[in-house]
């Protein structure tokens, strides 16, 4: 393969990863407890927080409620990655014939 193929091959390969990191950034990850319901975007920016409505929730239960919504936006977290890592990981085996 000469040099100008190879560069025009990974001139393409980028313009497809900068597209699939856009596409990541834009996608809305959602996780959720009992009581929580959050909504993050690929960038890892936490969108919105939603507390079920029809919860008896008293003081005594804020302790409880932060808990969840820990656990929500971090399994909102971990999608993201995970959908990132399925994503990307095409184009890290397609550097390893340029290295």
């Amino acid at each position: 393969m000469n040099m100008q193929a190879l560069m025009k091959q990974a001139q393409m390969m980028q313009k497809e990863l900068q597209k699939t990191q856009k596409e990541l950034e834009n996608t809305i990850y959602e996780g959720n407890s009992s009581l929580v319901f959050v909504k993050m975007n690929g960038k890892k920016e936490l969108v919105s927080v939603e507390i079920k409505k029809d919860a008896d929730l008293s003081l005594d239960d804020l302790e409880m409620l932060e808990d969840m919504i820990l656990v929500a936006v971090n399994e909102a977290v971990k999608k993201v990655d995970k959908d990132k890592d399925s994503k990307l990981a095409k184009y890290g085996n397609g550097l390893s014939g340029l290295m």
